[in-house]
């Protein structure tokens, strides 16, 4: 038992003594500095940016199509005809024509042509619609800040409340050896049983493998909290311990306004919904017909011909211009079978997505003063415990001390006085629970009502 002991000792200072090495290696991390590193790192981060980043480009997309277009070129061609046979009809005769050879050369030293959708009303609600959808990702992204901000805050108290119960473990163990000794002591002089020794030993061994379990869990959240805010576990260094707190009187109602006016992922499902609903209207407005407008200018263009005829004589052509222009107004209106099937499916596949987003923003209207309310008595509960905790703290250690005292004079078993002292350590571990759960429910009040980084 002894040897058991020992070596529980061991493992759990071994764990605490690697805690503290790697602990002073970094500066102290605040919940603060936590939540900035995760808002900066964080993969759910790099994803929001990265949708708006594609919403954005949707929306470059979007207008492209109905911006103007413009090209500009140099060309150049050449033709070449061999043994070309035809006739002509002149009144009732019929006249043979026969042309060896024929060939021509053209050149365009530069132009210039553009076209532009100047009515089409499909693109430009498909604008409006993207730009929508991409205001919808900025709320998104301000929504997963918050959200991101939140879990670093509550593994940040997971390990803040791991280290405190590392400190009420090791007093614990501390006191469990101590007891022990001085059972030891009474036993050798005949003072107590064999049994009063058995039981000391037993909780100094529980009491360390405490201590391990302690440290053991702690080194779990340690790594959780390096993985949320992107940095690894090694290099962590050691945390702000303070779970110091002000009481707060929060409103329902003053929270659900808040709620209401600045959650982001509301404000989000607001723009879906939005987008959703231009999208709808892009589908029907693709059955209208699209005016568009198309020139082009040709500068300097050069075309020469140069004919073989039958006769063996060689005829030659030559135009040329300083520049030549077109323009032109075209309606267009597609009906074909394939088009009308392509524009069914695009509206049935908007409609979809528009129900979507409607549910989506009815599941957190609906649900949002249920949320509230739920943070709110959460926030209390966790204020009761504490107070519970700090009078059961009280009570415990005044029960430990006169428990202490009649053992001392023989009037209390050893029994007794570890029952007191278990009762102590739950007592002490139930107040670091209520404290850091403090921390978190006002965390989570910021984050339902929109201010949650």
């Amino acid at each position: 038992m002894r040897r058991t002991g020992r070596t529980i000792a061991n493992l759990a200072l071994a764990g605490v003594a690697w805690l503290s090495t790697g602990a002073t290696a970094q500066p102290v991390l605040t919940a603060d500095q936590a939540v900035k590193m995760a808002l900066e790192r964080n993969s759910q981060i790099v994803s929001a940016n990265a949708s708006v980043l594609g919403a954005r480009g949707s929306l470059f997309s979007a207008w492209s199509g109905v911006l103007p277009q413009s090209t500009a070129a140099l060309r150049g061609s050449y033709a070449q005809t061999e043994n070309q046979r035809g006739s002509q009809t002149l009144g009732q005769q019929e006249i043979p024509s026969a042309t060896p050879r024929e060939l021509g050369y053209a050149t365009n030293p530069l132009n210039l042509s553009g076209s532009w959708s100047i009515l089409d009303l499909s693109r430009i609600s498909g604008i409006l619609a993207a730009g929508s959808a991409l205001q919808g990702a900025r709320w998104h992204k301000l929504a997963t800040r918050a959200d991101v901000a939140l879990a670093t805050r509550q593994q940040f108290y997971q390990v803040v409340q791991g280290v405190k119960l590392i400190e009420v473990t090791t007093n614990a163990a501390k006191l469990a050896r101590d007891s022990e000794r001085r059972v030891r002591v009474l036993f050798e002089v005949g003072s107590v049983s064999r049994n009063d020794v058995l039981q000391a030993q037993v909780q100094t061994a529980q009491s360390q493998l405490d201590s391990i379990a302690a440290v053991q869990s702690l080194l779990v959240q340690r790594d959780l909290l390096a993985s949320i805010i992107g940095l690894e576990s090694s290099k962590l260094g050691e945390v702000d311990t303070t779970l110091s707190f002000a009481p707060q009187d929060y409103q329902e109602d003053g929270l659900l306004k808040e709620a209401a006016a600045s959650r982001p992922d509301i404000k989000a499902a607001q723009a879906r919904v939005k987008a959703a609903q231009q999208g709808v209207l892009s589908a029907r407005l693709s059955w209208a017909p699209v005016v568009s407008l198309n020139a082009s200018t040709a500068f300097g263009p050069v075309t020469r011909t140069q004919t073989l005829l039958a006769s063996g004589s060689t005829l030659t052509t030559r135009t040329e211009s300083d520049w030549q222009s077109s323009v032109s107004v075209a309606l267009s209106w597609n009906y074909w079978l394939s088009d009308i099937w392509s524009r069914m499916a695009l509206s049935a596949s908007a409609r979809a997505q528009l129900a979507t987003a409607k549910d989506a923003y009815d599941v957190l209207q609906r649900n949002l003063a249920g949320e509230v309310h739920e943070a709110a008595l959460t926030y209390q509960q966790v204020l009761a415990s504490e107070t519970v905790a700090e009078a059961a703290v009280a009570s415990a250690t005044e029960s430990m001390k006169l428990t202490q005292q009649k053992y001392n004079v023989g009037s209390a078993t050893i029994l007794d006085l570890i029952t007191a002292q278990v009762a102590l350590e739950r007592a002490q571990s139930q107040l670091v629970n209520a404290l850091a759960a403090i921390r978190v429910a006002e965390a989570r009040i910021d984050r339902v009502r929109g201010q949650g980084e």
